[in-house]
């Protein structure tokens, strides 16, 4: 896949989950493996020119970092137009416009999907930014305000004409939010009513089905994948498989999923410092938790996680509870295993039974309401 002058082999992206693509998450699923693009949490683009130390955090990178996004969301346009600037200055690969957001704050100010609602004055403003540094310019939108406002396709053949790099299309509206299902029509028409820029589907996509599904009946030219990552950041790897051989990869071991929280817990606290990375760390250990089969204890005693000692103990007292619903091989046991092709979360009840859903909710945090 191409964006800009990047060109890259795997058509698989990270979508920004605000609260949760920090850069120790970022560097854990590149070291994984599939993926070559990814986006920063949304960054307020006044805060980024104020040089507020959350925002700058937010945009922290590394060298490993090759192909890193940073995704602006605001609606002044000398703001947005200097904060791509700074970005640029920053040595980042690229700038991506937030036009999804539907939270209320974002929105409130014009940023997020209220870009979707006034499409002069929003491509008046990705103008400015293109014309204003050298770097991709890319735009992460939703199908519309609500099912009456599908203005996607529009907006998509505005920013086009504008020179933006690539178009991130999320296949609900923001009358949706996060609920309902994707409408890949939807973003089929997007991908329509471009003639050049690469449109990537985003929505929904929990499994390597799904994404080809997406990719098959929509004609994208990538796959971004958000709440899927939180739930298997195997994903991407697995995935690019899967369209390179039609054949689905086994799921990674137990093993596999403890050496990996054990790497993810390593650069959290080498990124923010012990006591920050370990707190930081307990709502992704709980999603991890999610794929390992019965989990009460191990969530129980994650919520309190202060130091990477701690956590050793935990997972070796884990181990031990978990034995009881393992084979002799310490497999588990049929009746207890996850299914990798739903979203299978455990009950934090006495029973370990497994509760069946359909979509993956999302993440607590800054988007879980709007």
């Amino acid at each position: 896949m191409r964006i800009g002058p990047y060109e890259f082999p795997s058509n698989l992206c990270l979508s920004p989950l605000a609260g949760y693509t920090n850069l120790p998450f970022r560097l854990v699923v590149r070291e994984i493996g599939g993926l070559d693009w990814v986006t920063t949490d949304l960054i307020n683009a006044r805060s980024l020119l104020e040089r507020n130390p959350k925002a700058l955090q937010l945009a922290q990178t590394a060298p490993a970092e090759k192909l890193l996004s940073v995704q602006l969301f605001g609606s002044v346009p000398e703001e947005m137009r200097d904060a791509a600037a700074m970005v640029e200055a920053m040595g980042i690969a690229a700038v991506d416009i937030n036009m999804g957001c539907p939270v209320r704050k974002v929105v409130g100010v014009g940023g997020g999907s209220a870009m979707m609602t006034e499409l002069k004055k929003t491509q008046a403003l990705v103008r400015g930014m293109v014309e204003a540094v050298k770097i991709p310019i890319t735009a992460k939108m939703r199908l519309g305000w609500d099912e009456n406002n599908l203005t996607a396709p529009d907006l998509a053949r505005a920013l086009e004409d504008v020179g933006v790099a690539a178009i991130f299309v999320h296949g609900r509206t923001r009358a949706q939010g996060f609920s309902g299902t994707v409408n890949l029509a939807g973003i089929r028409s997007v991908v329509q009513a471009v003639k050049t820029v690469p449109v990537i589907g985003n929505g929904d996509v929990t499994t390597p089905d799904a994404a080809k599904r997406m990719a098959d009946e929509t004609g994208c030219a990538g796959v971004s994948i958000g709440r899927g990552a939180f739930y298997n950041p195997w994903i991407f790897r697995h995935t690019l498989e899967y369209f390179r051989t039609g054949v689905l990869p086994a799921e990674a071991s137990y093993a596999e999923r403890v050496h990996v929280m054990r790497r993810h817990l390593e650069l959290a606290c080498a990124v923010f410092g012990e006591e920050l990375g370990c707190r930081l760390f307990r709502k992704p250990a709980a999603w991890y938790a999610k794929r390992l089969g019965p989990a009460k204890e191990f969530k129980k005693a994650v919520v309190g996680l202060r130091t990477r000692a701690e956590f050793d103990a935990i997972l070796a007292r884990y181990a031990q509870w978990r034995a009881q619903f393992c084979d002799e091989r310490g497999e588990l046991l049929p009746r207890f295993q996850p299914d990798p092709m739903v979203a299978s979360f455990m009950r934090d009840e006495d029973d370990p039974a497994v509760l069946q859903r359909e979509s993956i909710p999302v993440p607590k945090g800054p988007v879980d309401t709007w």
